[in-house]
């Protein structure tokens, strides 16, 4: 049964209750002092004669998007981020027409009263717009808490129809990193024996069979879904990104997140946290077991300077706790003791201490690309291993895994040339550029080039930062269009130029174009020469004036170098 055939099948709230009061994350409890609240509001209503409870009410599935609500669906009314409350109360009106009940992040109340004050002059608007909700077509509860247990609840009507076998996930939130350690620690679970699948920014699914996704981490309902329907499809481990954004908004609540990975912190988002603070703070929650109760295992990259909150996190919620290092000084659990880089890969001599056990240069060759992609092959090992007792007593069996593994698309990408060497990747903040970069500085014999944007609609004071940070690593900058979104890209570069030197002009070529700033650098660059596209990876569009047209960095750089006879 898939899950679209459970759209024709009803269940009630009371049956969800029976059938989950001997889980341990305590869904049956929550959901009764639910059902206890709507009596009580029910009781309070004005003219109210809804005689049924919440809790016996027929229904099919249910929906965060009123777009896609059927007759008898659960609309599930949730906060906007940009508080518009004109909006959530058009959206709990056009449900109402529809829907089995409807629980609200919002008090519908004074949703409702805030159209009463405008419409009339009533000295009571508050009994108005309780009488407005009494007429409702069908009940709606005020639930404030509905994000605890929101994916939980969709999980478990989900399950409640055909259960499952859900996958062993593992989670990886940070700034930088989190496709490239998802894609390893399946790809290297698949090679070990387990069946594997990914969530995340470059798609969702099964490995060679991803299909791209909207956001970093959907919200509840399609991450809900996706567990759900790999567990139909067998899938025993799931690897996923955890976006600070989803962790804020609690959009992984409910998923059986067994071992969680930090990358690093840099500045990012700061246009939706307040400062790097926060940003940490949402991160942390990925190590927090109140939110997720199934963890067993953090793994922490302590060469990050915002590894601590983390560490404090874990311990705090008594995790066995893994740590690695590119730094063979530092007493981490994972440590690189010795790096070898080459544009054909690189080779690792491994320290891993258990306790008193130690295992001391082993040696790895991986194909990945990358100084900072040794440390994600740390964190996905650690990964692996933290998923089976078994291969920490045998970990020499990784190295032959790691020698298959694949980078993400659009992840330090080489496309094929006959001279010189081009790089796609999906760098988009400073310290993900400065990495690339420095990395890829150490091999070039001629000139490193650097073509990048910023996005528009996002953090401008991240923009300068970006152009710094290439012209700190690359003899040649061409600043071009990223995703502009509704900006104009000349003010974007404008913003991008801001405290340039005359000496950084010089070796700096604008061109507002993004395929022609990628066939110039083609064009100019020499055959010893290394050139990094930069920004958007993986992504097949750039964004216009909320349009979205086809382009791939790594297609459009292919054909510039098709046309320059360079391969």
């Amino acid at each position: 049964m898939t899950i679209s055939s459970l759209d024709s099948a009803t269940v009630t709230l009371q049956q969800l209750i029976d059938a989950n009061k001997s889980q341990p994350q305590k869904l049956a409890e929550q959901l009764t002092a639910m059902i206890a609240a709507s009596i009580q509001e029910e009781s309070n209503q004005v003219g109210s004669d809804q005689s049924q409870s919440i809790a016996h009410i027929q229904f099919q599935q249910f929906r965060l998007d009123n777009r896609q609500l059927e007759a008898n669906d659960v609309f599930v009314l949730l906060k906007s981020q940009t508080a518009n409350s004109e909006k959530s109360r058009d959206y709990l009106l056009q449900a109402a027409e529809q829907a089995a009940f409807i629980l609200s992040e919002i008090d519908p109340s004074i949703l409702l009263s805030e159209a009463t004050n405008l419409s009339n002059t009533s000295s009571e608007p508050q009994t108005d717009s309780m009488q407005q909700l009494a007429a409702l077509p069908c009940p709606v509860l005020y639930v404030p808490n509905i994000r605890d247990f929101l994916g939980s609840l969709i999980q478990a009507r989900l399950q409640y129809q055909q259960p499952v076998t859900l996958p062993t996930v593992v989670a990886v939130t940070g700034t930088n990193g989190k496709t490239t350690i998802s894609q390893l620690v399946a790809q290297l679970t698949q090679l070990m024996g387990q069946s594997s699948a990914v969530m995340g920014t470059a798609g969702n699914g099964r490995l060679g069979a991803l299909v791209q996704a909207s956001h970093t981490t959907g919200d509840a309902l399609a991450v809900q879904q996706f567990l759900y329907q790999m567990g139909t499809e067998k899938a025993e481990i799931l690897a996923l990104e955890a976006s600070s954004h989803g962790l804020d908004q609690q959009r992984l609540q409910g998923m059986p997140v067994t071992v969680a990975i930090y990358t690093n912190l840099s500045r990012d988002h700061l246009d939706y946290h307040a400062d790097m603070a926060e940003y940490a703070a949402a991160k942390a929650k990925l190590f927090d077991k109140a939110h997720f109760p199934d963890l067993t295992h953090a793994i922490i990259n302590i060469d990050d300077e915002h590894a601590q909150v983390m560490l404090d996190m874990a311990n705090a919620s008594g995790l066995t706790v893994w740590t690695y290092s590119l730094d063979s000084s530092k007493a981490a659990t994972f440590v690189a003791a010795d790096i070898i880089p080459s544009l054909q890969g690189v080779k690792i001599k491994l320290r891993i201490e258990f306790g008193n056990e130690r295992t001391d240069n082993m040696e790895i060759v991986s194909p990945l690309l990358g100084r900072f992609n040794v440390a994600n092959l740390l964190a996905a090992i650690a990964a692996v291993v933290a998923l089976d007792v078994d291969l920490a007593m045998n970990i020499e069996r990784i190295a032959p895994a790691v020698a298959q593994l694949q980078g993400a698309v659009g992840r330090m990408q080489r496309v094929p040339s006959n001279d010189g060497c081009f790089i796609v990747d999906y760098a988009h903040t400073p310290d993900a550029l400065s990495q690339v970069l420095a990395s890829l500085k150490t091999h070039c014999k001629g000139q490193l080039w650097a073509v990048f944007g910023c996005g528009g609609d996002r953090d401008a004071g991240k923009r300068p930062l970006m152009a710094q940070a290439g012209l700190a690593c690359a003899d040649q900058v061409v600043l071009t269009a990223d995703n502009p979104r509704t900006e104009d890209p000349n003010v974007i570069l404008q913003d991008m130029q801001a405290g340039m030197t005359a000496e950084q002009y010089q070796r700096t070529h604008i061109e507002p174009a993004r395929q022609t700033a990628i066939e110039y650098a083609v064009s100019h660059s020499g055959v010893d020469d290394i050139v990094v596209i930069a920004g958007k990876g993986h992504e097949t569009y750039q964004e216009i004036n909320n349009v979205r047209y086809d382009f791939d960095d790594s297609v459009v750089l292919q054909q510039a170098l098709n046309q320059t006879g360079r391969v």
